[in-house]
């Protein structure tokens, strides 16, 4: 498969078969999307029952790589999470309405974001989830990332069957 400009899937899918995974596919997919529509954090959450754990980050010191933890019920998560459908927030106000940590994402100047929930099994398993400065996205950004979404389905399966071993073998 070739890969045109705009859309990177083809070198994406070559990545998956190297060595180094998944952060190898990780660190292509932040580079793909910065391409495609740019940004400022970069983030990777996966889905297990009501737990959520951030795989990835490409700014650890503000939002790092963390154990699981439980999300509460949340008009984001509904949308999201339990209706599958993409989150677009333009400004401030679309921040504030999705995000308990509003304040630390406004305080790195991210006033924007685009969340794609990654789908497997009529479930969604996962989000790729992009920030940037306030009115940086607009409705023809998100088709392009979600294209990209179905690639994190390995890594984000994996992440979660690796947790649900390593909790089983903390119960015994």
């Amino acid at each position: 498969m070739t890969a045109r400009p705009d859309d990177p899937t083809g070198s994406l899918l070559a990545t998956l078969a190297e060595a180094g995974q998944p952060e190898r596919l990780y660190k292509a997919l932040e580079e793909a999307t910065r391409s495609l529509v740019g940004h400022k954090l970069f983030t990777l959450l996966y889905v297990d029952g009501q737990d959520v754990a951030r795989v990835y980050s490409s700014r650890p010191a503000e939002y790092p790589i963390s154990g699981r933890k439980t999300m509460g019920e949340t008009p984001w998560g509904e949308l999201v999470l339990k209706r599958r459908q993409p989150f677009l927030g333009r400004d401030r106000q679309g921040i504030r309405w999705a995000f308990f940590d509003h304040v630390l994402i406004e305080s790195m100047g991210l006033g924007s974001v685009i969340n794609i929930p990654v789908l497997y099994d009529g479930q969604a398993i996962g989000t790729m989830n992009l920030l940037d400065v306030e009115h940086h996205y607009a409705d023809a950004d998100v088709a392009p990332v979600a294209r990209l979404a179905p690639l994190l389905i390995p890594a984000f399966l994996e992440a979660r069957a690796a947790a649900r071993a390593t909790d089983r073998n903390q119960i015994r």
